[in-house]
């Protein structure tokens, strides 16, 4: 794949060119893609702190930076899926169902709380995101702490 050599590897196989199952994943983007979701998370639990800790309802730029960190967290786990195929990463099973699918279902949860206007929806809101931002911490430095031993 000519342009996409930083992230992934043309592999020889029977499908053919250009299809996901011939290409391979560089771990290094995945790790470069879990950076990215701890930024978002940082920048929406952080966000979200203020407006329930000051009692205001959620705004428009809580709501970008949720949507934000949501889409970097479902960019990351279709990476994780990949890399799992690839057979890489398939001794740390458990910190990646577990651990980096937990803040996906935080955000499933905080979204039934987030489509209401009160400061309390807000605060629930606030919680949610920090336990998702907790587990999503724990999967990345646990995941490479793995990979830094060489059990990966």
């Amino acid at each position: 794949m000519i342009g996409l050599g930083a992230w992934f590897v043309a592999a020889d196989g029977p499908y053919g060119d250009g299809r996901i199952d011939n290409l391979v994943l560089r771990p290094a983007v995945h790790r470069t893609s879990g950076i990215i979701v701890l930024v978002a998370m940082v920048a929406a639990t952080v966000h979200l702190g203020r407006l329930a800790f000051a009692g205001k309802r959620l705004d428009r730029n809580g709501r970008l930076l949720l949507a934000a960190a949501q889409v970097t967290l479902m960019v990351q786990a279709l990476l994780g899926i990949k890399l799992l195929d690839q057979n890489m990463g398939s001794n740390q099973l458990y910190i990646h169902y577990i651990g980096g699918l937990m803040p996906l279902g935080f955000f499933l949860a905080a979204g039934w709380f987030g489509r209401s206007d009160s400061p309390a929806r807000t605060r629930w809101l606030a919680g949610l995101t920090t336990v998702g931002l907790a587990s999503a911490a724990m999967a990345f430095f646990i995941g490479r702490a793995y990979v830094n031993r060489g059990v990966a």
